[in-house]
């Protein structure tokens, strides 16, 4: 992450996750000792969902983690230091409710206002392309809805920090990541150096995420905008218009293999 210190200071803290999926297996993965999803934190509180009753589906509350696995919480003095909203949530009422009452509550559902704990996402797609002919609302629309209630339930605004597409920090680190791989060089004065990347290609079909964000990462990144997904427009996009635009990914990699004369 953009702060690898400030995301990492909850490693031995209690934390919630909440997204489809198993969040709180994926979080755990990532290094996080005390980590409960928003399904097995809100089991712990009754009513705490007071529609759940209306409700004709039932959530796996462990599954891959078992009950050896799962620390003890003491949920009832124990405060939540941070909140991560992994993927898309499935149950929005339930998870906007619970999240209001933890953020506003300095981590503790039930107490009185206070300073609200920090609060992550993933990403901040507001749509995204797929089965259904229509796009379908992404991560960034759950943060709008529950930025919206937040605001009017709680006295100050609500403060988050986002990552994924269009962070320009996903960039430069996907670009970090890939210098790794190109070897060193010693130069004709006899300097130690290493490659740098001439051009980048960046392949989406959403122009307020991918595109976007490899406007904002500037050199040496080059977007390409294809028609296969949010993105069916004739022309270029008008508010975040890329390099180039085609129909396929297909038709993306072919001028890419032109482009850098390889055969």
């Amino acid at each position: 992450m953009g702060n690898c210190y400030s995301y990492f200071r909850f490693e031995n803290e209690l934390i919630i996750a909440t997204g489809k999926g198993e969040p709180a297996l994926v979080m755990s993965e990532y290094g996080f000792k005390k980590v409960l999803s928003l399904d097995e934190y809100a089991s712990y509180f009754e009513n705490i969902d007071p529609v759940s009753q209306y409700k004709r589906w039932t959530t796996r509350q462990i599954s891959n983690r078992n009950s050896h696995s799962l620390p003890v919480y003491n949920i009832s003095s124990e405060r939540v230091k941070g909140a991560f909203v992994a993927s898309d949530p499935v149950d929005w009422g339930r998870d906007i409710q619970v999240l209001c009452d933890i953020l506003r509550s300095r981590g503790l559902p039930g107490q009185p206002n206070g300073q609200q704990p920090p609060l992550y996402f993933a990403a901040d797609d507001l749509e995204y392309q797929a089965a259904f002919p229509t796009e379908r609302l992404g991560m960034g629309a759950f943060r709008i809805a529950l930025e919206s209630v937040f605001n009017r339930v709680h006295h100050c605004p609500l403060e988050y920090v986002s990552y994924g597409k269009p962070n320009p920090f996903v960039f430069r680190n996907a670009e970090a990541i890939l210098s790794q791989f190109l070897p060193s060089y010693v130069d004709d004065n006899g300097d130690a150096g290493s490659h740098s990347f001439k051009t980048l290609y960046m392949i989406g079909d959403n122009p307020m995420v991918d595109v976007k964000g490899a406007k904002q990462a500037g050199h040496p990144w080059f977007s390409i905008l294809t028609r296969t997904g949010v993105f069916k427009g004739v022309d270029n996009h008008a508010e975040f218009p890329a390099d180039l635009v085609v129909d396929t990914v297909e038709e993306a990699v072919e001028y890419i293999l032109t482009r850098e004369l390889i055969s």
